[in-house]
């Protein structure tokens, strides 16, 4: 069984402001830092340290070599990261005094990916494969019925929302994983117990994960729901902190089908990520979040 994660590929201008600028605003930033992110890369390093085997799909420009070369060293299999004619994509991202963000998105690259290409990496895979997809990149809608075609579970975070994601075929999801404000955008309800009771009776053959900040997490599945707090850290730059808890829910869930056990580890590994600076290089490796999770007890 292999996982692809057919996912962006960006590279982070990472801004350190005393807040987050406000319209009308001009801020002078304290500092620079240029970084390997992108939901889709930062959640296949996420897997490939949580243990996975997980294999990268998407494009980059010639400026953004460097970001299959973090792929590589963290384990990821690369061999489908194509080279595009167009600008790698990047992010603005405004980091504040408190650790909370606003990021920018430029697609670049990231939309660059077409039927062609998507066939070219789905033949490869099969019914015993599982694919993770994210709202980053083009073509997604038919990336989603190819690959349900192809007998794959499709594992979907949605993020970022937009009107693209009301072009795909959501009835093919096999597990979703989404924030609250996404749960909000996709059914219209604010309480998270509202939100799980319409995704179930939307998607009634799905799995359901929720986060909800520091709140923690929810999981559903046939009308049962669990529930896991967070683990409290100090907060330097929540960036990946999303992504690290998706790679680490689905390397556990799929190996285990523990999701409580998932929801443990996962929210674990993100407290990690958000006590460090980065996205993908915040990402711990499996045996810190287990060391972690015994010093707490948990294990």
């Amino acid at each position: 069984m292999s996982i692809l994660n057919f996912g962006s590929l960006n590279l982070d201008y990472t801004y350190r402001v005393p807040h987050i600028a406000a319209p009308g605003e001009t801020l002078t930033s304290r500092s620079l830092e240029i970084r390997p992110g992108g939901k889709g890369l930062n959640q296949s390093v996420a897997l490939a340290r949580a243990g996975a085997r997980v294999c990268h799909a998407g494009l980059i420009g010639e400026d953004g070599r460097i970001l299959e070369e973090v792929c590589r060293e963290s384990g990821v299999d690369t061999k489908f990261i194509g080279v595009s004619d167009v600008r790698t994509g990047n992010a603005i991202i405004q980091v504040d005094d408190g650790g909370q963000n606003c990021i920018i998105l430029f697609p670049g690259a990231n939309r660059a990916v077409d039927e062609e290409f998507a066939d070219r990496v789905l033949e490869a895979f099969g019914a015993e494969d599982h694919i993770l997809l994210q709202n980053e990149i083009s073509s997604l809608p038919y990336i989603i019925v190819r690959a349900w075609e192809r007998g794959m579970k499709i594992i979907l975070n949605p993020s970022p929302m937009d009107e693209r994601l009301k072009e795909c075929d959501l009835e093919k999801v096999w597990l979703f994983i989404l924030n609250e404000v996404e749960g909000a955008q996709l059914t219209g309800m604010k309480e998270p117990e509202k939100i799980l009771q319409e995704m179930r009776r939307r998607y009634p053959g799905a799995r359901i994960v929720l986060t909800l900040g520091s709140d923690g997490s929810m999981y559903s599945e046939d009308g049962n729901t669990l529930r896991q707090e967070i683990f409290p850290a100090e907060t330097v730059d929540t960036t990946g902190a999303g992504d690290t808890f998706t790679g680490y829910f689905i390397t556990e869930y799929l190996a285990s089908g523990d999701a409580a056990a998932a929801l443990r580890s996962a929210s674990m590994a993100s407290s990690i990520a958000v006590s460090r600076k980065g996205a993908a290089e915040a990402v711990p490796e499996m045996e810190e979040v287990i060391r972690m999770l015994r010093e707490r007890g948990s294990l």
